[in-house]
């Protein structure tokens, strides 16, 4: 019965990846018939949900796979993930706090701790795990993207630019990376005026 369940689980995944999202929590239900107690099954439909951006789906679908098993770091951080997405920050560093401590030193979920920290006010903090992601995963364009949005934000243009510039090295036509790097631009560029101003008037 495993064998089955865990081959519901890969069609499923192999559903997601093409972006079936239906047909893949349609595969997980399928999975659960013979076990409620399946997390992966409860994580995977959680993830498709998220794709989907049907958070309260999600949210119960990723409840439940924390019921059937509170130590799961993929259902923390998916949970942490979801939170952040809708910009309860502080709910989202609670569970990606928890899936850290059970999965440390995992890129994707500093990613998402170090955003949500940043995004929480504790920008020193969240620049560092997000530096620290990148460390492990120097490649990751997720990764140099939030971390050059952070350094954008926090007026550090030359970091900033680096990071946007590399996303375009390993992936040439991200259109979102253009679009960042062409705002440092303009930001720099208007921060530059705004100090010479101030000089001029001091």
């Amino acid at each position: 019965m495993s064998d089955e369940r865990s081959f519901l689980i890969k069609e499923a995944e192999q559903l997601k990846m093409e972006g079936n999202h239906e047909e893949a929590i349609k595969k997980c239900e399928k999975a659960l018939y013979s076990d409620l107690t399946y997390t992966e099954a409860y994580e995977e439909i959680g993830d498709n949900y998220l794709s989907l951006r049907e958070y309260d789906k999600a949210k119960k679908a990723l409840r439940q796979a924390l019921r059937t098993n509170a130590r799961s770091a993929n259902a923390n951080y998916l949970l942490g993930f979801l939170y952040s997405a809708i910009g309860e920050f502080k709910k989202s560093i609670k569970y990606l706090e928890i899936s850290d401590g059970y999965e440390p030193n995992h890129p994707e979920i500093l990613r998402c701790l170090g955003w949500s920290l940043y995004h929480d006010g504790q920008r020193r903090r969240g620049i560092v795990l997000l530096e620290r992601a990148l460390a492990l995963s120097p490649q990751d364009s997720l990764i140099l993207s939030d971390l050059g949005v952070c350094y954008l934000n926090s007026k550090k243009f030359e970091r900033a630019s680096k990071l946007f510039r590399t996303v375009l090295d390993i992936e040439p036509a991200n259109e979102k990376a253009k679009e960042c790097l062409n705002a440092v631009r303009f930001f720099k560029h208007e921060y530059k005026k705004l100090k010479k101003t101030d000089n001029q008037s001091s």
